[in-house]
Formats: C-alpha cells, sequence, structure tokens
C-alpha cells in the first residue's frame, strides 16, 4: 500500500466572538499560513472564504485578534476591509515578551431582521 502524506500549508476557522446570546451575530476568525507558503494569495483566499461563509450565514461582525507586531496579517485583514477598533497593551506573552493585541472589524449586511436573544 502506497501511503501519501499530506501537508498543511493553511487553515481558517472562526467562532463565537463571545460566548453570550447578545453576540451571536458576531464572530472571531482565526487564520494560519505556514512560512514558506507566504506571498502566494492563500491568506486571502483563506480569509475571503471565511467572510464568504460568514456572509451566507447571515452574520453581522467578524473580527480578528492579532498581535500588533504581526505586521503582514495586519495588511491581509485591512487588505480585505477590515479596520482596526482597539488595541489592548500587554495581554500576550510569546517568544519572551508582552505582546500587544490588536482588534480589526469588518462589518458586513446582514442579518436583514435581527432577534434578541
Amino acid at each position: 500500500m502506497l501511503a501519501t502524506a499530506i501537508r498543511v500549508l493553511g487553515f481558517a476557522s472562526y467562532g463565537p466572538f463571545r460566548a453570550w446570546p447578545a453576540y451571536k451575530y458576531s464572530v472571531e476568525l482565526s487564520v494560519y499560513v505556514a512560512p514558506d507558503a507566504w506571498r502566494r494569495g492563500l491568506g486571502t483566499e483563506l480569509v475571503r472564504a471565511v467572510v464568504a461563509d460568514a456572509r451566507a450565514r447571515d452574520l453581522h461582525v467578524v473580527m480578528a485578534g492579532i498581535t500588533a507586531d504581526n505586521e503582514i496579517s495586519l495588511r491581509l485583514h485591512e487588505r480585505l476591509g477590515f479596520r482596526e477598533v482597539a488595541r489592548i497593551p500587554e495581554v500576550g506573552y510569546k517568544f519572551g515578551k508582552w505582546l500587544d493585541l490588536k482588534f480589526l472589524q469588518l462589518t458586513l449586511e446582514g442579518p436583514s431582521a435581527p432577534t434578541e436573544p
């Protein structure tokens, strides 16, 4: 039997922005692209696919939490219409240093008839 190795170059997903019912129309996006796959358009396509799915589900806001020093991801999201709405200093610790977190937001059209929780 011949085994085929599969290598994941990137992935994207979204989940609830907050766990409370009032936020049911808002989601938070996560996207990852392997460094050796950068600058090939993969991140753009992954984010576009997630946004398209959020639109199809009649959601209203897609949030992205990105460390403030991640210029590649910040530029990617800004090119796709996300806008910075918040910066939280020193909430993460990685690579031997404290990291600031930026929240970027993309507001979608839906839902046409939102309901209360």
